[in-house]
C-alpha cells in the first residue's frame, strides 16, 4: 500500500493489532465505536509489562502507521510510560502499563452504552 492511499478503519485496525501482538502487548481487546460517538470508528486497549515496553509499543506502532500508511498520529503520554494514547483518525489506540489500565478500567466506560468488545 503506498502512502498517498488511505486505508479503510478496517485496514487500520487490523495493521495496528497485528502490530501490538507484534510486540507482545497484553490483555488486547478492541471495542468497536462505529455509530456511538465520533471520535472513531475503533478503540483498542492493550497493555504492556513496563513503561519502557508501553512506549516501545507507542513509538514502533506510530512508526509503522507512518511508513505503511504515511498516516501521521497523535501521541500522548509516551514518555511518562504508564499510558500512551494514539490518536489515529479513525482508530483510537490506549496503551497501558497495567496497574494504571486496572485504575482506570477505561473499557468498562463502552460496556453499558452497547458497544462491542473483543478480546484477541
Amino acid at each position: 500500500m503506498t502512502a498517498q492511499t488511505q486505508p479503510t478503519s478496517e485496514t487500520l485496525l487490523a495493521r495496528i493489532l497485528t502490530s501490538l501482538d507484534d510486540d507482545k502487548a497484553e490483555d488486547v481487546v478492541q471495542i468497536d465505536l462505529r455509530g456511538k460517538t465520533e471520535i472513531g470508528d475503533f478503540m483498542v486497549v492493550a497493555s504492556g509489562r513496563s513503561t519502557r515496553q508501553v512506549s516501545a509499543m507507542a513509538e514502533k506502532l506510530t512508526d509503522r502507521l507512518k511508513q505503511e500508511f504515511g498516516r501521521t498520529s497523535k501521541v500522548e503520554g509516551k514518555d511518562a510510560g504508564d499510558w500512551v494514547l494514539i490518536d489515529t483518525g479513525d482508530v483510537i489506540v490506549h496503551i497501558f502499563r497495567p496497574e494504571v489500565r486496572d485504575f482506570y478500567q477505561l473499557e468498562k466506560m463502552w460496556l453499558p452504552s452497547g458497544g462491542t468488545v473483543t478480546a484477541n
